[in-house]
Parts: C-alpha cells; structure tokens; sequence
C-alpha cells in the first residue's frame, strides 16, 4: 500500500433552499475539475438576507482530495 498525499481547497457553495444543498452544490462544482475527492469540512455558515428574510444559505467548506500518483 503506498502513502497518499492530499491537497485541501477552500470554496464557499450557496443555496436558495438550505445548508446542506450549499454544501452539495460546493462539491459538485469542484467535482468538475477535480479527482479523487475523499472528504468535506464545513468551516462557517451563513446566510444572506433581504427583505428581512434569508434569501440564500453560504458554506464555506474545505474539500480534501488525494494527489495523483506518479
């Protein structure tokens, strides 16, 4: 078994619906470009506000991922 090594990036998802649709929406976006994707964190939430209702959920989350092998 070789040792893997892994790369972490920071993006923040948003939803109209809800936090964890934020969150899906982040990994989706980043599955698009990026492999071997093994685990999320969510480091904040939020949300945005207009009209005195929320109008958007925010996450930020960092995904983790293994590097290619050479």
């Amino acid at each position: 078994m070789s040792d893997h090594i892994y790369k972490k990036i920071e993006l923040v998802g948003s939803s109209p619906t809800s936090i964890e649709e934020a969150v899906k929406n982040a990994v989706a976006k980043a599955a698009e470009t990026i492999r071997n994707i093994r685990w999320v964190e969510v480091l904040e939430t939020r949300c945005h506000i207009s009209d005195q209702k929320v109008a958007y959920w925010q996450v930020t989350v960092k995904i983790g991922f293994t590097l290619d092998e050479a």
